[in-house]
């Protein structure tokens, strides 16, 4: 691909501007791989704003690749907790291992290496190469894509193939040799501050006068979205199972949603089942878990939005009664010791309460 017109003029001001206008984030303060790996692995559909106090309390538990690695995964969670998202804990850890079998203990150096580590795909792969060897590797996160998108007007959705192979290969071809660090930090910034999805500030953008969007008069249009689903609204009845002042809790399979977190019973309800709650709960724990209780009184109804589905929770006290079942008994003081989604930790903390 040929290069893009003003690409020099492009560059110049680009940095010019990030080296008045830069964050400061703590990431940016170190070159070492196995820090801005995790930064940029945070970095994955969370803001900024959330990601720094986890980066540093992450850091501060797991200061290198082999501490990582030598970490128990119920751990790494419990560190992860709040953050979302949680198979990017999984893969960060399971990443950790193959660098230290693999790799020598070290963040390789190289696109092939780096695609072939959990977690890892070829912006994040970029992000690494560029920001921690300086090598000059294109990006192509949400704010590249969408700055990338309105400064030439390219068409189509960006998440689709032939498009984003187009932005791919601008990104590639912008880059100036020996600065790949700043100017994809740079793009990075420009997205995140001023060409916003919403209301981009083109009247603060240093490149205003050389975007084809904004002289569209209709810079919102790029990139072009696709129409948002519906989201799935999941209602489900879940119990508190008390004895001996523990509770009872089950972990999550290791693979796939919330995968390797410890939660208190819970059930999908549909129909008639809504109206007999209390019921249908005693049911569900007599058959699905080998136990015989008494449903009393709600604890409350708890709520959580994930990036695909909405669920509410009906949560329940229960007495056991007898039959020992499936789970593990935790004392209501060692809950926090224990990794939890943020729902399920709403009711562990309404439960200290109650108590």
């Amino acid at each position: 691909m040929k290069p893009p017109p003003l690409k020099k003029k492009i560059q110049t001001t680009l940095l010019r501007w990030f080296n008045k206008n830069k964050r400061d984030l703590p990431w940016r303060k170190t070159h070492d791989p196995y820090s801005i790996w995790v930064s940029e692995i945070m970095l994955q559909q969370t803001q900024v704003a959330t990601v720094i106090p986890y980066y540093q309390k992450f850091l501060n538990s797991f200061p290198t690749i082999r501490h990582l690695a030598k970490a128990e995964l119920s751990k790494v969670l419990k560190v992860w907790e709040g953050l979302g998202y949680y198979s990017r804990a999984r893969n960060l850890h399971r990443a950790s291992q193959i660098c230290l079998n693999h790799f020598h203990g070290k963040i390789p150096d190289n696109l092939e290496d780096l695609l072939s580590l959990p977690g890892i795909g070829r912006s994040t792969a970029g992000a690494i190469l560029s920001f921690a060897f300086n090598k000059e590797a294109p990006i192509l996160d949400g704010n590249a894509k969408r700055v990338l998108s309105r400064l030439f007007a390219v068409p189509g959705n960006s998440g689709e193939r032939k498009t984003e192979q187009f932005l791919w290969e601008i990104s590639e071809s912008l880059i100036p040799k020996g600065y790949a660090n700043p100017f994809n930090q740079a793009l990075m910034d420009l997205g995140a501050l001023i060409c916003t999805p919403k209301d981009p500030q083109c009247y603060k953008c240093p490149l205003c006068n050389l975007c084809k969007a904004k002289a569209s008069g209709k810079p919102e249009k790029f990139p072009s979205r696709s129409v948002k689903k519906k989201i799935p609204h999941i209602r489900a009845v879940c119990a508190v199972i008390q004895k001996d002042g523990k509770v009872l809790l089950k972990n999550r399979p290791p693979k796939g949603l919330l995968g390797g977190l410890w939660e208190f019973p819970n059930w999908k309800i549909e129909g008639k089942q809504r109206s007999r709650l209390r019921l249908s709960l005693r049911n569900y724990i007599r058959k699905q878990i080998g136990m015989n209780v008494e449903v009393k009184n709600s604890i409350g109804t708890f709520k959580q939005a994930y990036s695909h589905f909405k669920i509410t929770l009906q949560v329940f006290k229960c007495q056991f009664l007898n039959k020992k079942g499936k789970g593990k008994w935790v004392p209501i003081k060692e809950l926090i010791q224990l990794p939890m989604s943020r729902i399920h930790r709403k009711i562990a903390e309404r439960i200290k309460v109650i108590t």
